[in-house]
């Protein structure tokens, strides 16, 4: 049997790993986590001026736009865990309470189902957790 895959998602992966081993043979090795460790938290006034108030001046702040982002991820399941930790931590950065976090989160089972709910939580709690002494 072949070690080929069938599925044209897994196709396209190994295409891609195989892509990227070839071009640098240490990317083989490479972890998401480690994109969390470049850039941990955006400053506020990056965030406004790259998600907010340069795009338009007169729409969503940065602290709306991550949260609605947070609510994106935690509907598409929760599975990019990198992603729901760097969102938490940007969104606090930018002003977001712990309680709305979790409300957030929490609105979303509704749409994306208690397991998706529960994971989110999880991550987020990750983040939070570093943040014992900021506002519930």
């Amino acid at each position: 049997m072949s070690d080929t895959p069938q599925n044209p998602f897994d196709l396209m992966m190994k295409q891609a790993q195989d892509m990227a081993k070839a071009m640098n043979p240490a990317m083989e090795n490479f972890s998401p986590k480690g994109f969390e460790a470049l850039w941990p938290t955006m400053p506020k006034e990056v965030m406004e001026m790259m998600f907010g108030n340069t795009v338009n001046k007169d729409g969503l702040d940065a602290k709306t736009r991550l949260l609605l982002t947070l609510a994106g991820l935690t509907c598409q399941g929760a599975q990019a865990d990198a992603a729901v930790r760097q969102t938490v931590r940007h969104a606090l950065e930018a002003g977001a309470r712990k309680q709305e976090i979790v409300e957030t989160i929490g609105q979303m089972s509704v749409f994306a189902g208690i397991p998706a709910m529960t994971r989110a939580l999880e991550l987020a709690q990750e983040v939070m957790g570093d943040n014992e002494d900021e506002d519930q």
